[in-house]
């Protein structure tokens, strides 16, 4: 039976939208996350360090690109998800404070290794590079004030990229079906806390992990969920199938668009074995000067116990020799540019073969910290992917679009029901729900009945037994976080992950354990300040918002 049709809403006026006939588009989507990672207790953080990285190495330079492309009056709209932990680190001054320090390190580091390889050949002139580029992205943070997420709202504002978010701590949905209040709770905190730290309230959602299942469907509605990306066989599987499969979104009975990704353009970035990232031209990741250097050499840049740790500083390409060659970042960001208009090329062959007059569009989306961190070159990609799509729109060819923008203009959808589904490993959740997490979940449903028990019994709790009941939510949504899940599948971080499950679990627990009581003892009330002066996760939202949202009815 073919698919009924349906004009959705138009999207708001203020989403960036092509204003070109051109016979298809390209929506670029990066999802930008980092697990809550804040170590008062701890000076130097290891885990902190994630944050610092993607900041030079991944945030800034996105900031550089776009900016770089509205003074030329390039367009470049892309659809940038910002996860709500990422957005509150990001505006945390002592985070901030450690970022500035963090890079102060790594220049210095940088100078004491130009001066060290002066007369290098080969690799004097990287390191020389480094030194220059890791000053260039303090320039950056500087010319922002330091705020990266202010930044990308005022491209957003200028609609130039379209601002999304996801849930509250990133949490995997399809496993948290059981309990209603607590996918209830994540989509609701998740856009209130976004449109608190940004200032603006956005109309999608990334759905963590593009995790999809039916039984979600009302509740990502009711949140005001407007569209989201789901993996393309939850589009090839949907009932019944859509006309033009991927390659144009669809409306779920609820109401909500739901945006399929490509295959092709996943592979061409993401793959291992053909991806854009393992041309042997490019930054090794895993060659770091952190592991080659004498510890002496390292300025303190080193782990607990004389641990080795990546600094950022890598000197070699990817060759495939065990003799990394050096590293040229001329030639690598050259590289960068072919593949960013083979890239545009085959979306454009892609979109020609879709029936004419269908308006097709082709949904890339990656993970932001991929373009930089992960793959140096990543930076200089995108903004080729982006200038390319600007100047095929000009000549009517293909468009580059945001997801808002798209909806926009062609309203006109087939309805229905995409099939249960995630990216990753299998396509099918076995990452986040499969039997690594199986102990991760069991803690997570007994630790929702106790919040819940105690938020039921207890809503207009106030003084010590109130502040522990909203601490409790706080840290329950963070126990429900993706990131274990997937460092406990991968068994990397696996010590880090289990002990941020039984602090969360504990803590949790506990918090409602008080606040059901309705009193605590000197003690108690001594150990919730701490809780809540160190796990400050929602801070900008107040106890009675984080409550209404957390209805356990």
């Amino acid at each position: 039976m073919p698919p009924a049709w349906v004009s959705i809403s138009a999207a708001s006026s203020a989403e960036a939208s092509p204003a070109e006939i051109v016979i298809g588009y390209v929506a670029l989507v990066l999802h930008a996350h980092l697990p809550w990672v804040r170590h008062p207790e701890h000076a130097r953080s290891l885990e902190e360090r994630w944050l610092y990285e993607a900041l030079w190495e991944s945030y800034l330079p996105l900031v550089e690109v776009l900016d770089r492309l509205a003074a030329e009056d390039i367009a470049s709209p892309l659809t940038l998800s910002v996860s709500p932990p990422l957005a509150a680190m990001l505006a945390d001054d002592l985070l901030r404070c450690r970022f500035e320090d963090h890079t102060a390190r790594l220049g210095e580091l940088a100078e004491r290794e130009s001066r060290r390889l002066a007369g290098d050949a080969e690799l004097g002139p990287v390191a020389r590079w480094y030194r220059a580029r890791i000053e260039h992205c303090r320039s950056i943070w500087r010319g922002i004030g330091g705020d990266v997420l202010g930044a990308l709202a005022a491209h957003a504002e200028a609609r130039r990229i379209e601002l999304v978010t996801t849930t509250a701590s990133h949490a995997y949905l399809p496993a948290l079906a059981p309990s209603r209040a607590a996918v209830r709770a994540q989509l609701r905190l998740g856009l209130r806390a976004f449109e608190r730290l940004s200032g603006r309230r956005p109309a999608g959602l990334w759905l963590p992990e593009c995790a999809y299942d039916p039984l979600l469907a009302e509740d990502v509605a009711a949140a005001g969920v407007r569209y989201t990306v789901l993996d393309g066989h939850a589009l090839e599987l949907a009932s019944p199938r859509p006309p033009l499969g991927v390659l144009a979104p669809v409306l779920g009975p609820e109401g909500v668009a739901y945006f399929g990704r490509d295959a092709g353009a996943s592979r061409e970035v993401w793959s291992r074995e053909a991806g854009y990232p393992g041309d042997p031209i490019y930054r090794e990741f895993y060659r770091d000067v952190g592991f080659d250097l004498p510890a002496a050499e390292l300025g303190g840049e080193i782990g607990p116990g004389g641990s080795r740790l990546m600094t950022g500083l890598k000197y070699h390409r990817i060759t495939g020799a065990p003799d990394k060659a050096p590293y040229d970042p001329d030639a690598a960001l050259a590289r960068a540019d072919e593949h960013a208009a083979h890239f545009v090329l085959a979306r454009e062959a892609a979109l020609r073969a879709a029936p004419p007059g269908s308006a097709p569009i082709v949904v890339a989306p990656y993970d932001a910290e991929l373009f930089g961190h992960w793959w140096f070159e990543g930076p200089r990609f995108l903004e080729g992917v982006l200038r390319r799509l600007d100047a095929s729109a000009r000549s009517g060819d293909v468009a580059a679009t945001t997801l808002g923008g798209y909806l926009a203009q062609h309203p006109d959808l087939a309805v229905v029901e995409p099939a249960a589904s995630s990216w990753g490993e299998g396509g099918f959740g076995t990452v986040w729900a499969g039997r690594q997490a199986a102990g991760l979940w069991r803690h997570v449903h007994h630790a929702e009945r106790e919040v819940q028990a105690a938020c039921a019994a207890r809503r207009g709790a106030t003084g010590l037994a109130g502040r522990a009941l909203d601490q409790a939510i706080r840290e329950l949504l963070l126990l429900q976080a993706s990131d274990w899940a997937f460092m406990l599948h991968r068994g990397e971080m696996t010590a880090y992950a289990e002990e941020r499950v039984r602090t969360h679990l504990h803590r949790a627990r506990r918090l409602a354990a008080i606040a059901l009581a309705g009193e605590g003892t000197a003690a108690d009330e001594v150990w919730v300040s701490e809780i809540c002066a160190a796990d400050r996760f929602l801070s900008e939202l107040t106890g009675e918002e984080i409550r209404d949202a957390f209805d356990p009815w």
